[in-house]
């Protein structure tokens, strides 16, 4: 069974591409920001719809183009934890072509618990760290879909 979760699928749309005919920086950076939204709302066991006074401040996000993507490409990103701290995960995504399998670029993050109220850091609880462990992979190979 392998431990990553796919949370994003979707398509290179022509106005997602920039003056050199592939997809620009900008809408790589939203289609893994879409896909944090499903690993972290998996970790904390709750969607915006429920009321709750945390939500995940990323404070790190590192981005690797690995492959050319063009209008038309079918894409499929999954996700998965890299490290649990007290307050914060780091995960990695891979986005590779839904047909090939071919990797045209990753992201690692790292997201703070965050308390709203209180602007600040707040502890993972045990439910939590259970959930994010559940998608926790030692060593991860993204030159490689997962």
């Amino acid at each position: 069974m392998s431990k990553s979760l796919v949370t994003f699928v979707g398509v290179a749309h022509p106005w997602m591409c920039d003056v050199m005919g592939h997809v620009n920086v900008r809408h790589y950076a939203a289609m893994f920001d879409d896909a944090s939204f499903q690993l972290l709302g998996h970790i904390a066991g709750q969607d915006s719809s429920q009321a709750s006074a945390t939500g995940w401040a990323d404070v790190r996000t590192e981005i690797d183009y690995r492959h050319e993507t063009k209008a038309g490409s079918l894409l499929t990103i999954r996700s998965h934890v890299v490290k649990i701290g007290r307050t914060s995960v780091t995960f990695e995504q891979v986005m590779s072509g839904s047909l090939d399998g071919v990797v045209h670029a990753s992201s690692r993050t790292t997201s703070v618990h965050f308390d709203l109220a209180a602007r600040a850091s707040v502890a993972l609880d045990e439910a939590m760290r259970g959930r994010a462990a559940a998608f926790l992979v030692e060593q991860a190979c993204v030159d490689q879909p997962l």
